[in-house]
């Protein structure tokens, strides 16, 4: 990420890491005096200050290599108290303060375990997270080595491999009388992405789209680019109901993505328009049959509200 749109996407954080070591510094202008060279202990300035620089350098290789988000929030917020605390240890070293203050002890110290809680807490989402991600890849290589129809983009299943996969998911629903729905989510006039921003900028969107409605996606679903902008998620054991309410999520998810282009750093605003069907007693041509229909009348009642 380029260093100016680091500083548009976090610079609250960055800024407020600054005006926080600027004020603990005037702080203890004002109510010490500076220390002679002979009574600084430059063993622990090369230590404090050191480990405050690479928790700096932490801070900024994570902004850089993290979209924005919680875990992100909850890691930088983590590093930017210990950081704080390091500092604060570190000016300890070249200004004497009375030793009537109590104060000092709470700035060099309160603000470090504040800080581990919240990268604690930060490293458990990003596990979770991980893990799910971890789920998708390994269901996504058994489905290559069973099957090699991936969509060669995003990569995702394709429109070949979903109808082989609804044969076997209509005779196993049938055989253990369970519900099986089908959602579609398609991107709403992708086309003027493009046209304004390049056909690369294009398949970039069409990569992280896959990855978010992976993401929101249970274990058991499977995710399908059936063509362009336009995927089908396949919902085992789930009824209609059920797949309207997954449907509607997975429209908010695509509507609240912060996605920025790589050359100019803009923000794209995306929406999506879903329509989900429940299998009834049908193959697969006339269930995707259905399913395009009630998306034709979605966009129709979108068009209308507009």
């Amino acid at each position: 990420m380029p260093l100016r749109l680091l500083f548009k996407q976090h610079g609250l954080t960055l800024a407020s890491l600054l005006l926080a070591a600027n004020a603990g510094l005037l702080v203890y202008l004002a109510a010490g005096t500076l220390k002679t060279w002979a009574d600084i202990n430059w063993m622990d300035v090369v230590g404090e200050g050191g480990t405050c620089l690479i928790l700096c350098g932490w801070l900024i290789m994570l902004l850089r290599g993290r979209p924005a988000g919680r875990v992100t929030r909850l890691l930088s917020l983590g590093l930017s108290c210990i950081a704080f605390s390091m500092w604060m240890d570190t000016l300890d070293e070249f200004i004497r303060l009375p030793e009537t203050a109590v104060w000092d002890n709470w700035l060099e110290t309160a603000p470090m375990p504040l800080g581990m809680l919240l990268m604690t807490l930060g490293m458990y989402h990003l596990q979770q997270e991980q893990h799910a991600i971890t789920a998708q890849m390994r269901k996504r290589e058994q489905l290559f080595r069973e099957h090699r129809l991936f969509d060669k983009l995003t990569p995702l299943s394709g429109a070949r491999y979903l109808r082989q996969h609804l044969q076997q998911a209509l005779a196993h629903a049938a055989s253990e009388q369970q519900a099986l729905s089908l959602i579609v989510i398609d991107l709403d006039d992708f086309s003027q992405i493009n046209q304004r921003y390049g056909q690369t900028e294009g398949d970039v969107v069409l990569q992280v789209v896959a990855q978010l409605l992976l993401l929101n996606l249970r274990q058991q679903d499977i995710l399908c680019r059936l063509a362009g902008d336009r995927f089908v998620a396949a919902l085992p054991n789930t009824g209609e109901r059920q797949a309207q309410t997954m449907a509607e999520s997975l429209r908010q998810s695509i509507l609240h993505l912060a996605h920025h282009t790589d050359r100019h750093g803009e923000r794209l605003y995306l929406t999506a328009t879903v329509a989900s069907v429940m299998a009834l007693d049908e193959d697969e041509e006339q269930l995707l049959k259905r399913l395009n229909h009630a998306l034709a009348q979605a966009k129709t009642r979108q068009v209308r509200r507009a």
